[in-house]
């Protein structure tokens, strides 16, 4: 079975590969993944279908993710990890980036994502959105 670790790194391999059509298949059917620090507030994103439409949207974003200083932390509870990284941002048409922290707690059951907290810094995106 892949344990949890594994599944995470492979979350992190596919975003920053841009590999979107396939990071929904990591998640459970029934999948919740929140966002606490969403710039309009607190977000939930329930299903992997629905996981699978926004995964998708990243295709038309103004920017590039890459993933760096991974380090995953096992908890008491072997299903879940923390996961701290740093995006590195990048606007291809400016040329200008960014980087930024990322905290993840992710619970995985089975070899699929059940549930993830993602703590990013949203204002920093949209603020990068905007200036695109």
């Amino acid at each position: 079975m892949t344990s949890p670790r594994e599944v995470v790194e492979k979350l992190i391999k596919g975003l920053s590969g841009g590999a979107w059509d396939e990071l929904a298949q990591l998640y459970a059917e029934d999948a919740v993944v929140e966002h606490p620090y969403a710039e309009s507030g607190p977000s939930r994103i329930e299903g992997r279908a629905v996981l699978h439409e926004r995964f998708m949207g990243a295709y038309v974003r103004p920017f590039e993710l890459s993933a760096h200083n991974l380090v995953i932390r096992q908890t008491d509870d072997p299903e879940v990890v923390v996961v701290e990284y740093d995006y590195e941002v990048r606007m291809p048409k400016t040329g200008k980036g960014f980087r930024t922290a990322n905290i993840l707690v992710v619970r995985v059951r089975d070899g699929l994502i059940v549930h993830s907290r993602d703590f990013h810094d949203h204002r920093a995106f949209a603020a990068a959105v905007e200036a695109a």
